[in-house]
């Protein structure tokens, strides 16, 4: 399945998100009310998840005006219907422990009414437990999601640099040489550095040695995507070029998740958007888009004067969860087709 939209050929991510409806106060003012947007939303009411509701894709095409809409290959959703960052919700659980979620709102795209609530969790949300509302923030949402979508590298991961060194990832700087994949040796145009708890869709995967060819192990945000170039086209992708998230390789053996604690993510910006060899695995560069353009600083993209609508490196297909990742052997079959 492609990244970007087939509408307009726009950049696409893709995100596990609940209905609003599955997701109900069960305690409070509004009691029994599905979650709605920020307008509606009251401290100290408490939700639970129903016993039977489900992750479902949400597939958000990104225009260079700065816009969502919904894509074509959205599990849920009307395609091409707007949809907008409401708020930053975050709610607690009776053990104390807090869960941050985006909001979204889909809206008619002929009334511009609001037609569906989308709830991103940004940690795992448990059924049936009792989730108090402790905070909204209409300002925040934005900036969180450029962090969830940002694809980091963790501290002390070796780059190959354009001269054949080997250096870690917190020390490259500005006008650093990097090999890259398609574009031969690039000039780094920013690094930024983020510390965030290990949680949720901010948990590293770590990748052991040897698991894709990689020389080292490789640790990564779940939606950092690793590029795999197929000898033949052994997976039916249509193409030879693929890009796969990091966190839908996990199969608690040669690739896992690293919850707990706190962890430092590192970003490393190009002009373009890029494939470089990290612990000797092909993996992506920030991708500057409307998702992650928050998380970048306003005098760098003036600087650069980057595109938000620049399509993935060599129109590579991104495999998506249900493509063959639930698949016990997906790793080892990626090994064995890019070393054919």
């Amino acid at each position: 399945m492609k990244d970007t939209d087939a509408r307009g050929h726009l950049p696409v991510r893709h995100m596990s998100v609940y209905s609003a409806e599955d997701f109900r106060v069960s305690h409070g003012v509004n009691e029994g009310d599905a979650l709605a947007d920020a307008t509606d939303l009251l401290p100290d009411d408490i939700y639970e998840l129903g016993k039977n509701a489900r992750p479902r894709r949400l597939g958000l095409a990104m225009s260079g005006e700065g816009t969502f809409f919904v894509s074509v290959d959205s599990e849920v959703g009307q395609p091409a219907a707007p949809v907008f960052l409401d708020s930053l919700v975050t709610f607690m659980s009776p053990d104390g422990e807090t869960l941050e979620t985006i909001l979204l709102v889909e809206v008619d795209a002929t009334t511009g009414v609001v037609d569906r609530v989308h709830l991103y969790p940004l940690s795992p949300i448990i059924h049936r437990m009792p989730y108090t509302l402790v905070s909204l923030d209409r300002e925040g949402a934005g900036r969180k999601l450029a962090e969830s979508a940002s694809v980091n590298f963790t501290r002390g991961t070796r780059i190959t640099m354009a001269n054949g060194l080997q250096v870690p990832v917190e020390d490259l700087r500005p006008g650093d040489r990097v090999l890259t994949r398609d574009s031969g040796a690039q000039e780094v145009r920013w690094v930024g550095v983020q510390t965030v708890r290990a949680e949720g869709d901010f948990a590293p995967i770590h990748i052991a040695a040897g698991a894709l060819n990689n020389e080292g192990p490789l640790v990564v945000s779940p939606n950092h995507r690793l590029f795999i170039y197929q000898r033949l086209d052994a997976l039916g992708a249509g193409q030879r070029e693929l890009l796969v998230k990091a966190g839908l390789l996990v199969n608690g053996t040669t690739v896992t998740r690293l919850d707990g604690g706190f962890v430092d993510y590192v970003q490393v910006l190009f002009d373009a958007h890029e494939i470089i060899y990290a612990e000797g695995i092909a993996a992506e560069s920030l991708f500057l888009d409307t998702a992650t353009r928050k998380a970048i600083p306003d005098e760098v993209t003036r600087r650069l004067q980057l595109s938000s609508d620049t399509a993935f490196p060599l129109g590579a297909v991104e495999l998506l969860e249900g493509d063959f990742t639930r698949r016990a052997d997906a790793v080892a079959m990626l090994k064995r087709v890019s070393a054919m």
